[in-house]
């Protein structure tokens, strides 16, 4: 019986065996570099908000200019940022109230003495809640920030530095801005300096002036309400003095009901006035782009 030939296979070529060691080498440099580098928390975020958008088949359009635009503001996905927020509107009911809106999620503060008179200086108690509402809205979304301030329908005084309404509110919002960007973000970088030094929070990136858009709404708004307040007083009274002169009133009740339409409209005034004493600060749709 003939003995079975040994099957001889084919050797690897040489040029493969290098490569593949190559490849190894190149995978560990690279891996090693992965290991040294700080991981952007914000960048990271970014990716991951990409990563979902395409895999779900709807990828950000070329036409955003480089913005990525999520399907919500990325506040609001977050339950639990959301519930925070939430817990800060109820601590200061009243004060601070949390909506959400097509263009993202608006938080209004209002009802308190937000700035000192007819000025931009930001009061104690601003400043404290601003304080907490920023720290979660900055540390947990990549959203452009929109602040819009305003000012009433009364003139600024002569020696006022601000010309005008119109540079009173933007000079409001920008004063918010400036408090998140200058002393937030110092009282922030202490109670994190761990974490930034360890390069688990880069809060350069989630306090960067990039994120931040400052509105001045001036007095029209107020001034819109206040027309209309104006032009409903003016026919209630010239009701009354129709009714007065048709005989179907007496003289004492046209001067009763005309003392309480003098009161309710100051009234009106005076709180729509302090309506518009607020600031808006509108965690927007769009994030920030690269």
């Amino acid at each position: 019986m003939a003995k079975k030939q040994k099957c001889v296979c084919p050797s690897v070529p040489a040029w493969l065996n290098t490569y593949g060691d190559m490849v190894t080498l190149l995978l560990t440099f690279f891996v090693l570099l992965f290991s040294m580098s700080s991981l952007s928390p914000g960048k990271f975020q970014q990716v991951v908000v990409g990563l979902t958008l395409a895999l779900s088949g709807n990828p950000p359009s070329v036409l955003t200019g480089g913005q990525t635009m999520s399907e919500e503001a990325l506040i609001s996905s977050k339950p639990g940022v959301y519930q925070e927020l939430l817990r800060i509107s109820e601590e200061y009911k009243g004060k601070v109230t949390i909506e959400e809106r097509d263009e993202g999620t608006l938080i209004t503060l209002t009802n308190f003495k937000i700035f000192e008179t007819g000025s931009a200086r930001l009061t104690a108690e601003a400043k404290e809640i601003i304080e907490k509402l920023g720290a979660i809205i900055l540390e947990h979304t990549s959203n452009i920030i929109e602040v819009r301030g305003y000012a009433d329908d009364r003139p600024t005084t002569p020696d006022s530095i601000y010309p005008s309404n119109w540079h009173l509110s933007s000079a409001r919002a920008s004063s918010v801005v400036n408090f998140m960007l200058t002393e937030l973000k110092q009282k922030r970088y202490a109670l994190r300096y761990a974490e930034i030094r360890s390069g688990l929070f880069d809060i350069d990136y989630f306090y960067s002036p990039d994120r931040f858009v400052p509105i001045g709404k001036g007095d029209v708004d107020v001034n819109k309400e206040l027309k209309s307040i104006k032009a409903n007083y003016d026919y209630d009274m010239s009701k009354l003095q129709s009714d007065y002169e048709s005989g179907k009133i007496s003289i004492e009740e046209y001067q009763r009901q005309r003392t309480e339409l003098t009161q309710k409209y100051y009234r009106d005034v005076e709180q729509t006035r302090a309506k518009y004493r607020k600031i808006e600060i509108v965690i927007k749709r769009e994030t920030k782009g690269y």
